[in-house]
């Protein structure tokens, strides 16, 4: 059960968004102004910042009492970034890990938090409907719809980085190592007692997206690769169903040339598509594999996710 007064640590990933931290920190004061029965302090992962948001973070961290700053020694990504954050408030009751574009909203923590005091250990915050337009939006509406489907272990849709971990769920995710994380997909397999929100995903305050489509691009085959043996699975049912077909298709010449009914085809289009065909099934396997194997030798590396530069703020 949570505490009296309860320490909830806020985890935020900060890459290049100068335009929008001062109005973060304005609601974020907001909310634990309104909420002085929880301590609260606050986790900024400085992941390789390369405008003035590291400037704004270490103001902060001197001003306000209770916030953190974890400087990386350079970019290492968003995944990396929030598992910083994640290792430096083990300390906390409850952890609530929030992206810094405010699309999703400081002002729904309250919520989180209620969930958590009524008994859930993992709150997730699930998207009713979203601000993005144009690819994003289509990449990101294409990807929930198919990422159910292709996973080996549910995971639920429409869920991003937002949401609330217990002191245990923080203390079973900081002993994951894995290199590609997948931030939903490794809160749903630690497991812990569920609980959710529903809410409308914003626009974001200001400036422009740090994740590049190619690094969302990366981020959703993370996903699939980490979840899914599907693709391997794919390769094997194409692998027996070309091979059924190529066996079906030599024994009707067979037959046909023992029966005398006509002479088998020959020609070089009917020998090139053929060839073809199979060259890019083959190729299309070794790209699978590629990305597994290439997974595997990441993790045998055992190097670590991030190298912390410096912390300030903190105890």
């Amino acid at each position: 059960m949570p505490a009296s007064r309860p320490r909830i640590a806020v985890v935020i990933p900060v890459f290049n968004e100068e335009a929008v931290l001062p109005e973060l920190f304005r609601r974020l004061d907001a909310v634990f102004a309104a909420r002085p029965h929880e301590e609260w302090i606050t986790v900024f992962a400085n992941d390789g910042c390369r405008d003035g948001s590291g400037a704004l973070l270490t103001a902060r961290a001197a001003a306000v009492p209770g916030t953190r700053v974890i400087e990386l020694s350079r970019n290492f990504g968003h995944q990396s970034a929030l598992a910083a954050g994640l290792a430096d408030a083990a300390d906390a009751d409850a952890a609530i890990t929030m992206d810094a574009d405010m699309q999703d909203p400081p002002e729904l923590i309250p919520q989180l938090v209620d969930a958590w005091r009524g008994g859930a250990e993992v709150v997730l915050a699930v998207r009713r409907s979203r601000q993005e337009g144009g690819l994003r939006r289509a990449g990101f509406e294409a990807f929930h719809a198919l990422f159910g489907r292709l996973t080996d272990f549910p995971i639920e849709n429409n869920t991003g980085t937002f949401g609330l971990l217990d002191r245990a769920a923080v203390a079973a995710f900081n002993s994951l190592p894995e290199k590609h994380r997948f931030f939903p997909g490794l809160r749903a397999w630690v497991g812990f007692k569920p609980g959710e929100i529903l809410y409308d995903r914003q626009e974001r305050a200001a400036g422009q997206p740090a994740q590049t489509f190619r690094r969302l691009v990366r981020y959703a085959l993370d996903g699939v690769f980490s979840f899914s043996y599907l693709p391997l699975r794919l390769l094997t049912y194409s692998g027996v169903m070309v091979g059924l077909a190529g066996f079906v298709l030599g024994l009707y010449y067979v037959v046909k040339r023992l029966i005398h009914v006509e002479k088998a085809p020959t020609g070089f289009t009917t020998l090139a598509i053929l060839v073809l065909f199979l060259g890019g099934v083959q190729l299309i396997g070794i790209g699978v594999l590629g990305e597994y194997l290439g997974r595997v030798y990441d993790e045998v590396k055992r190097r670590p996710n991030y190298i912390v530069r410096r912390k300030t703020g903190c105890d």
